[in-house]
């Protein structure tokens, strides 16, 4: 197998992709008889074909369950298929795919906002539903990568935050409206099950359709692969070919996830595998891909519906990530982002003097503002009868609940503000941080999958695995990195892959852990509700020792960021300094994770907004950043704990929906 080229072009000259293919087949084939041999026995095959429809239960079971369901598998691999070609072609991106662009999310977006407040639109319309936000989300990806000329980095990026952002808006509709969503966490994972053959019909239809109008715009997608100048010069309106062709691509899959949820790289994979089976012309790739989609969802369904029968049933969407997300390191393993030019944003201020004096008179000022916040999220909140003071006499009774969870926001912001300098720092990437990275998530797998195995855990064992999770994403993220000398595009690539691959575990752990699963939904949101002294007193502990041990690390961050050779050069032993900080970084990330969950995006704001106070230096970014997190996310679960009283947001879900426009902002600002 030959490698992918600078734009995405892979080659391949041996047969064995088309004989794993076949061996693919076979499987889905052996387990598609097996799972339907336990709805129906073998002997009662023939009969249960012939008999009447309705006057036998298992026959009802067959045909309007387990057929439907097969059918509706087969049909969403191909239309995913269909739309990753599509986009990819359109993007000249390996990497695009509905769930990386944030097209299933905005659309997931949409559905949920309709079944609450227009639940009519659902009942007859749902796919319009799905549609318009797909094209909201799609198109805000498209504007918050333009100033980068949509590369794959940027591109992948964008779809990321969008994606991060609709999904915190569903779960905070989800924590408000329980009654009304609580089976929308499932479906939301890509379930498949179906009652009866309509969504069977209408995606259908929706496959045909999109496979006449692709084979329409054939050619003219073809001559847009020569680049723009080329397209130009032959007279082909370039703008035109990659709106329509993009909006093919989000229509379909649109029509997915309104009819199963979110199914993950699928729109990925089938592209790739039709490439290694010898589709290089987009002709070919038009038919493989739809071909290699559908046995791909097909065989992951059935493997899924196998499983189900012992563990309960799986999300097949939240599955299918499970073998797409290393897909994706794989093929970007093997494909070189082009170079955009962008020097490391740290590696000119590592060694310049120190910068603006005032820098300790705006660190006092931050912890005033600090101390302020802790005392109004502590005096100042709401009740039936409106905003208002606690009386003193009152105070000691509302501190016994409200000081906890304060203490505990504030530790958890300042190690989240000190591991994102430190990930900053190490990779050279402003865009770093433990959310996007995917740090976070491993840290809540390693939490999650303890606690649904030993829910009374002690806090010590607690830690030690959200450590271990935590720091083998790192591992995993800078393993693929180094392959290219820790290049920050490679860095955020591989840790939007992992991100998604530890999410899909966690999704499909708690959807098979029942009760106890879906008590952690509130966790995985960031909340501090069940917080007491014990765990305010031991996040506080941790915050202490952990940013005590920072200062030590102050000459190897000023001094990695020049690279490899220049630290070695300059007597540092690059190996151990940089595996030091790493485990820093998991502590650090482990530690929070346990308190606000996996999610908040104070790793990534806090240490911008020290910069733009002036830190340019490690030991001064280390100063600005953590009472900056603190304050942050201290604010987060005051405003989660009151706006909407007497319902509550959970801090880190407050501080997502809070931090991602910010960094959409900052995406449009990068060049």
């Amino acid at each position: 197998m030959s490698g992918v080229s600078g734009a995405g072009t892979l080659r391949i000259s041996r047969p064995w992709p088309l004989l794993l293919m076949v061996l693919a087949f076979a499987a889905g084939a052996v387990l598609s008889l097996e799972n339907l041999s336990l709805i129906l026995p073998v002997s009662r095959w023939w009969q249960t074909f012939l008999s009447t429809p309705g006057q036998d239960i298992r026959h009802i079971m067959v045909f309007d369950g387990w057929l439907p369901r097969l059918a509706i598998s087969v049909l969403c691999g191909a239309v995913l298929g269909l739309a990753g070609t599509l986009f990819q072609q359109v993007l000249k991106n390996p990497l695009a795919e509905p769930m990386t662009l944030g097209v299933s999310a905005g659309a997931q977006l949409a559905l949920t906002l309709f079944t609450l407040w227009a639940p009519a639109v659902m009942l007859y319309h749902p796919q319009w539903a799905a549609l318009g936000g797909a094209l909201a989300a799609a198109f805000i990806v498209l504007a918050l990568s333009r100033p980068r000329q949509y590369e794959p980095s940027a591109v992948s990026v964008a779809g990321l935050v969008v994606t991060l952002f609709c999904g915190s808006v569903i779960m905070a509709l989800q924590l408000l409206y329980t009654p009304y969503l609580h089976s929308l966490f499932i479906w939301g994972g890509g379930s498949l099950l179906q009652q009866d053959w309509r969504n069977v019909a209408v995606l259908g239809l929706q496959f045909l359709a999109g496979m006449c109008f692709a084979f329409l715009l054939l050619r003219p997608l073809t001559v847009l692969a020569l680049g723009d100048g080329h397209s130009g010069s032959l007279g082909l309106g370039s703008g035109t070919i990659r709106i329509a062709g993009f909006t093919l691509a989000v229509a379909l899959s649109a029509g997915v996830v309104s009819a199963v949820g979110v199914i993950g790289f699928v729109g990925l994979s089938a592209p790739a595998l039709a490439r290694l089976a010898g589709a290089r012309r987009l002709r070919q790739r038009l038919i493989a891909a739809p071909l290699c989609g559908a046995l791909v969802l097909w065989l992951t369904d059935q493997t899924v519906q196998r499983f189900s029968a012992m563990t309960g049933d799986i999300p097949t969407g939240a599955a299918t990530a499970l073998f797409g997300a290393p897909l994706m390191l794989l093929l970007l393993a093997r494909f070189q982002p082009a170079a955009s030019g962008v020097e490391p944003p740290y590696a000119g201020a590592s060694l310049q003097r120190p910068g603006d004096p005032g820098i300790y008179r705006r660190f006092a000022a931050l912890v005033l503002l600090l101390a302020l916040a802790m005392a109004l999220s502590l005096d100042f909140g709401r009740t039936p009868g409106g905003w208002h003071f606690t009386a003193l006499h009152a105070l000691p009774q509302v501190s016994l609940w409200r000081v906890p969870r304060a203490v505990a926001a504030m530790a958890s912001g300042t190690m989240l503000a000190v591991a994102g300098v430190l990930i900053q720092r190490l990779t050279g990437n402003s865009l770093a941080s433990p959310e996007l990275l995917g740090v976070s998530a491993g840290a809540a797998l390693g939490l999650v999958a303890l606690l649904l195995y030993q829910g009374d855990a002690l806090p010590i064992l607690r830690l030690s695995v959200s450590t271990l999770g935590a720091l083998a994403a790192l591992l995993a993220i800078l393993s693929f990195a180094r392959l290219t000398r820790f290049s920050p595009q490679r860095i955020l690539l591989a840790g939007i892959a992992v991100s998604a691959l530890l999410q899909a575990v966690v999704a499909v752990v708690v959807a098979g852990g029942g009760d106890r699963a879906a008590a952690l939904i509130a966790w995985l949101a960031g909340s501090t509700y069940s917080i007491g002294p014990a765990e305010a007193r031991n996040a506080l502990l941790l915050c202490l020792l952990l940013c005590l041990a920072t200062p030590c690390c102050h000459r190897w961050l000023t001094i990695l960021p020049l690279g490899e050779m220049t630290s070695t050069a300059l007597g540092v032993a690059t190996p151990k300094a940089r595996l030091a900080v790493l485990g820093l970084i998991a502590l650090l990330t482990a530690a929070a994770t346990l308190v606000v969950g996996p999610v908040s995006f104070i790793g990534l704001t806090a240490p911008h907004f020290a910069r733009l106070m002036g830190a340019r230096r490690p030991t001064h970014q280390l100063l600005l950043a953590p009472p900056l997190g603190a304050l942050m996310l201290v604010a987060a679960d005051w405003l989660g704990r009151t706006l909407l009283m007497p319902r509550e947001l959970p801090a880190g879900l407050v501080a997502t929906l809070l931090g991602a426009p910010y960094l959409m902002w900052l995406l449009m600002r990068r060049r």
